[in-house]
C-alpha cells in the first residue's frame, strides 16, 4: 500500500479551532456499509442498543506545554533565551522526555526557568528530544505544571490560535482521570454526564481503559510504502476487571464499540484470540493497517483525521478504503467539521450485525 492510497483534499474552512457547544451538539455521521446517515452526538442511541459496550480511554491531558528562559553567563554579561517546551513522557529513571524550540539553544546541564521555584536542568538528549530533569517532583510538580503550563493543543490548530483559558475544559474529556496524554482521546470530547446517563439508562454498558496519547499520534508518515513507517508507542492499561466485563460483553453476543482510535488500538493490543482479551499492561506500538484481521472491535466511534495519517489507515482497515472515500467525501461535501475538535463519525464493518434500518430511515 502506498501512502498516496489514504489522501484527500481538505478545504482549510473545514479544520476546527473551538468544539461544539454543547459537546453533544457535534455533528454525527454513520456508516454501515454503504448506507450513510446524518444526526448529532446527541442522537447516538438512536444507533446502539441494550448490551453494546462503549470503551472509553479515562486518560487525562496534563498541560504539557511550557515556556521558560535559558540564562547564560559569557564575556558580553549574562544572556537570555526563550525556550519552549513541549512534554513527551516521563522516562524510567524519574527526568521527562520532551520538544525544545529552539533545541540548539540549550546545552546539557543548563536550567531552563519555567517560574519561581520551578525549573529543568537538560540532562542529555536523543533523536531530536531533549531530557529534562525537573526541580520538583510528586504532587509538586503537578501543582508547578498546572499553573504554569498550557494544554498542548495540536499543531494545526496551534497554527491559528494560542491555547487559552477555554482550552483546559474543551481539550479534556468528562471522565479524564489517569494524568498522563500529551494529546486528547478527540472522540471522547464529544460526551458529556447527561449522554452517558441517557446511553447507561438504556442498556448500553461501559468500560473504562486507559492509554497515553502521545504527540506521536500528530508525527506524518515519510515513507511511500505505509508497511516501512515505525509506530510510536503509547502507554496503556487494561484492567483484569475491565477486560473480564468486554469477554462477558463478547460472549452474550453484545458490541463492542471503543470510542476513539486510542481505546482500539489498546483493545487489538490486547486480543488474545478473536473475542477474547486479556488485561494489559505496558507500551503499545500497533500499527494497524487494511488487512487487520480485528478481533475485539465491531464498531469505532471517531473524528475525521488528517491525509495521509496513520488513523486514516486505521479507519480504512476497519471499513475498507473504498468505503472510507465515500465517507469522506460525504463529510466534506456537507461539511463536517474535521480533526481534534470537529465532528465525528460512527463506523460499523459491513460484517457487524446492526440491524436499525429504522434509525436510517428518520430525518436527521
Amino acid at each position: 500500500m502506498r501512502l498516496s492510497d489514504f489522501d484527500f483534499d481538505l478545504p482549510e474552512g473545514l479544520i476546527a479551532t473551538r468544539p461544539a457547544r454543547p459537546r453533544t451538539a457535534a455533528r454525527l455521521l454513520i456508516c454501515q456499509g454503504d448506507r450513510l446517515d446524518e444526526a448529532r452526538v446527541a442522537d447516538l442511541g438512536r444507533y446502539l442498543r441494550a448490551g453494546d459496550r462503549l470503551v472509553l480511554n479515562n486518560t487525562k491531558v496534563i498541560p504539557a506545554r511550557l515556556t521558560g528562559q535559558r540564562f547564560r553567563d559569557g564575556a558580553e554579561g549574562r544572556t537570555a533565551a526563550r525556550i519552549e517546551v513541549t512534554l513527551l513522557g516521563p522516562r524510567a529513571d524519574g527526568t521527562w522526555a520532551a520538544l525544545a524550540k529552539p533545541l540548539k539553544k540549550v546545552r546539557d546541564g543548563e536550567e531552563i526557568a519555567f517560574g519561581v521555584g520551578f525549573s529543568a536542568r537538560a540532562t542529555g538528549r536523543a533523536d531530536g528530544q531533549i531530557h529534562l530533569a525537573f526541580s520538583v517532583e510528586g504532587a509538586a510538580f503537578d501543582a508547578a505544571l498546572e499553573a504554569a503550563g498550557q494544554m498542548p493543543l495540536p499543531p494545526y490548530i496551534a497554527a491559528k490560535r494560542a491555547a487559552d483559558a477555554r482550552d483546559r475544559d474543551d481539550y479534556q474529556t468528562v471522565f479524564a482521570r489517569s494524568p498522563g496524554a500529551v494529546a486528547a482521546p478527540t472522540a471522547s470530547l464529544h460526551f458529556d454526564d447527561g449522554l452517558l446517563a441517557d446511553l447507561r439508562g438504556m442498556g448500553v454498558d461501559m468500560t473504562e481503559v486507559t492509554l497515553h496519547v502521545g504527540a506521536g499520534t500528530f508525527l506524518p508518515v515519510k515513507v511511500d510504502d505505509v508497511s516501512d513507517h515505525q509506530m510510536h508507542a503509547e502507554w496503556g492499561q487494561i484492567t483484569e476487571e475491565a477486560a473480564a466485563q468486554i469477554n462477558a460483553t463478547k460472549a452474550a453476543g453484545g458490541r463492542i464499540i471503543p470510542v476513539g482510535t486510542t481505546a482500539l488500538r489498546l483493545l487489538e493490543s490486547a486480543a488474545t484470540g478473536p473475542g477474547q482479551i486479556g488485561p494489559f499492561h505496558g507500551e503499545t506500538d500497533i500499527f494497524i493497517t487494511p488487512g487487520h484481521t480485528f478481533r475485539i472491535t465491531d464498531g469505532l466511534m471517531t473524528n475525521f483525521h488528517l491525509p495521509k495519517s496513520t488513523l486514516m489507515m486505521l479507519v480504512s482497515a476497519l471499513m475498507g478504503i473504498q468505503t472510507m472515500r465515500q465517507v469522506y467525501d460525504h463529510a466534506i461535501k456537507n461539511g463536517f467539521r474535521f480533526f481534534s475538535y470537529g465532528d465525528a463519525s460512527l463506523l460499523f464493518p459491513p460484517e457487524t450485525e446492526f440491524d436499525i434500518g429504522e434509525a436510517f430511515s428518520r430525518d436527521p
